[in-house]
């Protein structure tokens, strides 16, 4: 019988799952076709244990997740956890518009539907998870974005869980993070947005009702000016983006969640916002905002009803107006009809009042719905239709619809499964009769039409 000495390459497959000592072993060619096969069988045994998981598990896809907060039976992974996720694209624009928009839009730039109507950009991410000798999960987090002509430092923080043990699953954390952003997937809105550094903890336990608390800064920034400095041989003061200190804008923010009313989920949201010294005394202002979550899920889908009212702030209270109230509110789901036809919509209300200066007083509505047909668990084919009044309280308004038809291919049947190929063709109709008003132009009707292919993947 012939031996095997070197090690062949058939053998890559399973190197990652035999330790060292047993490849330095001697194997026969029968040995190593046997090893080979029972490798591979594991690996698709495990991948369709983890597509079964998440279709069983009813993904709320109407909400992208947030920074996760680790648990303590965390498996501590061998190495670097690379995450993120990405979009990017060719977007042909072939007629008024490259994305449809309708001007005084507050709910979401993609309020009147994303789907074959958004930029490129990615959020990508390093995580390094430790535990100690006592039990406790450490993780340590970095994370670069790009949404625009800058590559920006969004997170950089450090947390710890299982380090109390009356509350093995509250996590601690401090650094520079995503925070309190509870996002709408299909028109893209953050109905709250706190992204910046500070501390806090997460999920901390009392009487089975979950609290999130924390204390945040706004990050300082800069605006980049051309300058008469010898020393600078660039001239440019700074690159813009997100800088390293405070910006004097802070928030203390909270969260309740993991409450019942019946058969709905319960979450409950408020954040008060205040400055610093840095900020002069006469710009200084409170703001405060509260928010209510209720949803509903089943083996059909999910719905969700969102209400917050904010005073002197919009979505986030490190930005300020003074005398400002706004009221958002919206109703939105996923319904599946069987596991290869399902559909999205929502139905959205934002009012904008500054009673100190009423110019830009409006009310948003705003409706999309998006059918979505498997064809097999690989093509999909999407149609979404949206539409977007805005109602100006002096001047008129400005109103337009959009519909969209997307082609995909993606690694698994549902639209939680990413990474996604989609081509797709969109069209809308967009009359800003209060811009021309203003303006003092006869026409601002815009025609839409526009082409593109585009890959979006959460990893």
């Amino acid at each position: 019988m012939n031996m095997i000495k070197k090690l062949p390459l058939t053998m890559a497959v399973v190197a990652a799952l035999c330790p060292i000592s047993v490849l330095a072993q001697d194997f026969t060619q029968e040995q190593i076709d046997a090893i080979v096969a029972k490798a591979v069988d594991k690996a698709l045994a495990d991948r369709q244990a983890k597509m079964d998981a998440a279709v069983a598990k009813k993904v709320d896809v109407v909400t992208e997740p947030q920074s996760a907060a680790q648990s303590p039976d965390l498996a501590i992974p061998f190495g670097i956890k690379f995450t993120g996720y990405a979009r990017y694209g060719a977007h042909f624009q072939a007629a008024d518009q490259k994305y449809v928009a309708v001007d005084g839009s507050y709910n979401g730039g993609s309020a009147i539907g994303r789907l074959g109507n958004e930029g490129n950009g990615g959020e990508f991410q390093l995580s390094k998870a430790f535990k100690g000798e006592n039990g406790a999960i450490w993780d340590v987090n970095v994370m670069i974005d790009h949404w625009g002509d800058e590559v920006n430092l969004k997170k950089a923080y450090a947390g710890v869980t299982n380090i109390m043990s009356s509350n093995p699953n509250a996590y601690f954390w401090a650094g520079r993070d995503f925070h309190q952003r509870p996002q709408q997937g299909i028109n893209d809105y953050f109905w709250m947005n706190h992204d910046g550094q500070g501390a806090g903890v997460k999920n901390f336990d009392i009487g089975g009702v979950q609290f999130d608390v924390a204390t945040v800064a706004a990050v300082e920034s800069c605006n980049p000016e051309v300058e008469n400095d010898g020393s600078n041989p660039s001239r440019i003061s700074c690159t813009g983006g997100s800088g390293t200190g405070d910006k004097g804008n802070y928030a203390a923010t909270s969260k309740i969640h993991g409450m019942k009313v019946g058969p709905l989920d319960l979450e409950i949201y408020a954040n008060y916002g205040f400055d610093s010294k840095a900020i002069e005394s006469d710009d200084r202002l409170n703001a405060w905002q509260g928010g209510v979550v209720l949803s509903h899920t089943n083996d059909s889908g999910v719905n969700k009803v969102i209400a917050r009212y904010s005073d002197n702030s919009d979505n986030s209270v490190f930005n300020k107006t003074e005398d400002l109230t706004t009221v958002y509110a919206s109703f939105e789901g996923l319904h599946k009809f069987t596991q290869q036809t399902q559909v999205e919509y929502i139905l959205a209300f934002h009012d904008y009042d500054n009673s100190r200066d009423s110019t830009d007083n409006r009310k948003n509505y705003n409706a999309i719905v998006r059918p979505m047909h498997w064809w097999n668990d690989v093509h999909s084919t999407w149609l979404e239709a949206g539409w977007q009044h805005v109602d100006y309280d002096n001047g008129g308004d400005n109103k337009g619809w959009k519909l969209t038809l997307s082609q995909n291919m993606s690694i698994a049947m549902g639209p939680e499964f990413r990474p996604m190929l989609r081509f797709y063709v969109t069209g809308g109709k967009v009359d800003n009769q209060r811009t021309a008003r203003v303006n003092g132009t006869d026409d601002q009707t815009l025609d839409d039409f526009n082409v593109g292919a585009m890959w979006e993947a959460w990893f």
